[in-house]
């Protein structure tokens, strides 16, 4: 009998590049994102060039084994970051780059073209108006490596795309959207009164206390200081209401100050750095995202499947998210009173926010799922890797 030789299928190196491993929302979604990466087809591996509030990101990955190196890049102006990131990827027989963030982006773009690899990006944010002038050099830079060198650029939102498109002048066929997706598996077997009793325990609050809350890196972009703001109002109408903050980020020392001085301090709540976001959202009333400015906020979808509520600015993609009225209020960035105002209208309404609730629970699950975005991310990473001749 003639015996059958079976050859073994091709996986694709697949390197991810990216600036730091702190909890910041482009990091946190790498671990769904590989955990759910075709493993049959791709072997990842991540790329570090900086150390950020210890990279706490790098264990959870190393956890679903992938593999994460250190390359240090202290400083774009670093003459010897692209020929160490050259050698690198040539000795991990890298197939396609994903770059993540504005290190990343830059250098990892221009190296992956040197050595004629595909490359893509994901561009998780939009420039502030305000930058300064180091910021817009940098940005600058960012988006020439990626309009001349970057073969895809991922949006995580239509309005992102389109600022990228003003911004950088790409060519509109280089740049596509596909939406940030969370692993929802992590929030399937959470008992809510549970989680309600055990949070309520840990910070000392009556059993019956309405809880706010917002999870983000602090920083004075996210806008928590207009909610700390508006928070007397709220409570005014709403005795029972605490504020939780989760997060911790530079801008602490400043939210804590705005806190202390406020008429309600005992009302606010510093979390700090937590890796149990779902049961802390589970043991929510109302999500809070009074930021400035954003792409297309990942906690957002977090928040809607722990069946929140949500109250956020109306801006950069959260319109493509949260619409009002149907599973959320949108309020115009940096008012304290159009906050409080949104705040203390749902709390007085348990029916529509438990409505709301339900339905960001089924948007979720229709448009950001990270089995769809992993598998769009598929497709386009076959399609650059043929279309390259590997």
């Amino acid at each position: 009998m003639e015996s059958v030789k079976k050859t073994e299928k091709r996986k694709y190196n697949i390197v991810y590049l990216i600036d730091g491993l702190g909890m910041g929302g482009a990091e946190r979604l790498m671990v769904p994102t590989l955990k759910n990466l075709d493993r049959d087809t791709f072997n990842p591996r991540v790329c570090v060039f900086q150390v950020r509030n210890g990279n706490p990101i790098a264990d959870q990955l190393r956890a679903i084994d992938v593999p994460v190196d250190l390359l240090p890049i202290p400083y774009l102006r670093d003459l010897t970051a692209i020929p160490r990131l050259y050698a690198y990827l040539k000795r991990n027989q890298t197939d396609l780059v994903h770059t993540q963030l504005e290190f990343a982006d830059t250098l990892g773009s221009f190296t992956a073209k040197l050595l004629r690899l595909p490359s893509v990006t994901t561009l998780h944010t939009m420039m502030a108006a305000e930058a300064n002038l180091k910021s817009r050099l940098h940005e600058f830079t960012e988006l020439f490596a990626l309009r001349h060198f970057c073969n895809v650029v991922i949006s995580v939102s239509e309005e992102a795309r389109q600022f990228h498109l003003r911004e950088s002048k790409t060519p509109p066929e280089k740049a596509r959207v596909i939406y940030n997706g969370i692993d929802l598996s992590a929030y399937a077997n959470l008992e809510v009164q549970r989680e309600r009793a055990s949070l309520r325990q840990e910070f000392n609050l009556p059993a019956d206390a309405t809880l706010l809350t917002t999870v983000a890196v602090l920083r004075e972009p996210k806008g928590i200081q207009f909610m700390i703001s508006a928070l007397p109002t709220i409570v005014a109408q709403h005795p029972n209401a605490y504020y939780l903050i989760v997060g911790d980020g530079a801008y602490r020392p400043e939210l804590e100050k705005a806190a202390a001085e406020s008429r309600v301090r005992e009302r606010i709540l510093f979390a700090g750095q937590r890796n149990d976001i779902p049961q802390i959202l589970y043991a929510s009333d109302l999500f809070v995202l009074p930021t400035l400015t954003e792409a297309l906020p990942t906690v957002l979808a977090e928040a809607m499947a722990a069946h929140l509520p949500i109250v956020a600015s109306r801006v950069g993609g959260i319109p493509e998210m949260v619409t009002p009225g149907l599973n959320g209020a949108l309020v115009a960035p940096g008012l304290p009173d159009e906050l409080a105002s949104a705040c203390a209208d749902l709390l007085a309404n348990p029916e529509k926010m438990k409505s709301m609730g339900l339905e960001g629970s089924r948007i979720v699950r229709a448009k950001f799922d990270v089995r769809g975005q992993v598998d769009e991310l598929k497709l386009l990473y076959l399609q650059l890797i043929t279309r390259h001749g590997k």
